[in-house]
């Protein structure tokens, strides 16, 4: 009778070392009259599965060891993977798992001395696979500053949330970018992008109980360019006191009004002077002579403005004419003559300012080169400066003096 309880003993033994031991379980010592767990059943979910048994009520009996196996890796034996201290429990549920995985199970009882029953007859089950994919997702393309997203809601009632993930061309990561709360939540816009640039979208859908689906299929989407730029930019330099710019009108179908910067003056700080739908702006400007820097743009009826010409416009304003050159100065007595050149080509009539300790007197609206003073006095030193006037009424600097006096007789 020894002899046979210690082969059985032996047999047994044998059969646990080979079927439930690894690396992380201790070798187990059977006791052959332990009683065992008779029936192991199961029901799966998606990263779980739920064991329960007939609890042993036996005095003997401390708890219970539960051993698994991954079968698609398995070597040949079981991990122990939990231990339970109460023979009236008769549930466990083992977390943590793979989707659509095939698992075996056993379990055994144990005693206070921690040797152990046979142990049952190995369950196999599998995990069920993992919730599906969004079914259907498509990316709105050409808006401003932004990508709309939108998918079709998961079918699964699990499902919780959606996240959202990004990937730049060029680029193998993705980075998740948003949460859409709801199982009915159906969109998500990503805003604040660059104008112009292409990007590519995945979903996924999360359960209450933090699962993830496998991506959606991979969607592209870029956002609006900006118009283009405003071309053939022109400034007058020829009108007295202002500047007239024009431009070409854009050929862009969303075009919707024009912007006016110009530097302030002796800086080159633009600032917005005007918005308009018109191809020209007048800028009055009451000084002679001078310069502005200009760069005009388009805004789209998206708000969206094209880039500025790569160097700005410069308008001037009409300078005055040179100032006359007095080549003749003489007398014959009783009166002055004086002559001079028009050193500007723009001279329509001229202005002449004679000084004598008498004081000044100007002559105006002048129209040939010379001029006769015939109310001058012997003895008595005059100086004439001239001035030319154009078409715009702009006077120019005085010419140099040119002094004499006649003699006494």
């Amino acid at each position: 009778m020894k002899r046979l309880i210690l082969t059985i003993s032996t047999i047994a033994l044998i059969f646990l070392a080979s079927g439930c031991k690894s690396p992380n379980t201790p070798k187990p010592a059977i006791d052959p009259t332990m009683p065992q767990v008779a029936e192991l059943k199961t029901l799966s979910d998606i990263t779980e599965i739920g064991l329960e048994w007939s609890p042993i009520h036996d005095l003997r009996v401390e708890g219970y060891y539960i051993y698994r196996a991954e079968t698609d890796n398995n070597t040949g034996s079981l991990d122990r993977i939990t231990v339970i201290n109460d023979r009236y429990v008769s549930h466990y549920v083992d977390t943590k798992l793979l989707p659509q995985t095939n698992y075996i199970y056993r379990i055994s009882a144990f005693n206070k001395d921690k040797q152990e029953s046979e142990p049952s007859a190995p369950v196999r089950v599998s995990t069920k696979p993992t919730i599906e994919l969004v079914p259907f997702a498509q990316a709105m393309t050409n808006l401003p500053n932004r990508i709309k997203i939108i998918w079709r809601p998961h079918p699964s009632e699990r499902v919780s949330s959606y996240i959202i993930e990004r990937n730049d061309f060029g680029s193998t990561k993705w980075e998740q970018i948003a949460v859409v709360n709801g199982k009915l939540s159906a969109e998500y816009i990503d805003a604040n992008l660059k104008d112009g640039k292409a990007y590519r979208y995945r979903v996924k859908a999360k359960t209450y109980d933090g699962l993830i689906s496998a991506p959606s299929q991979i969607i592209e989407a870029q956002t609006k360019p900006l118009p283009p730029i405003v071309e053939n930019l022109r400034g007058t330099r020829d009108l007295p006191k202002k500047i007239i710019i024009s431009w070409d009108a854009s050929s862009y179908a969303e075009a919707d009004y024009y912007n006016v910067y110009r530097a302030g003056k002796g800086n080159f700080f633009y600032s917005l002077i005007i918005k308009t739908k018109s191809t020209q702006y007048e800028d009055v400007i009451q000084e002679d002579g001078v310069s502005r820097h200009y760069y005009v743009t388009v805004t789209d009826t998206d708000g969206l403005e094209s880039p500025r010409q790569s160097a700005p416009l410069m308008g001037v304003t009409l300078d005055v004419p040179s100032a006359p050159a007095v080549n003749v100065i003489r007398h014959d007595g009783r009166s002055i003559m004086i002559g001079w050149k028009d050193t500007s080509a723009r001279a329509v009539k001229y202005q002449i300012v004679r000084t004598s300790k008498s004081g000044v007197l100007t002559y105006t609206n002048i129209a040939e080169n010379t001029f006769v003073d015939g109310d001058v006095t012997q003895g008595v030193e005059y100086s004439y400066e001239v001035a030319a006037v154009d078409i715009n009424g702009l006077v120019s600097k005085l010419s140099e003096k040119a002094i004499i006096a006649i003699p006494k007789n």
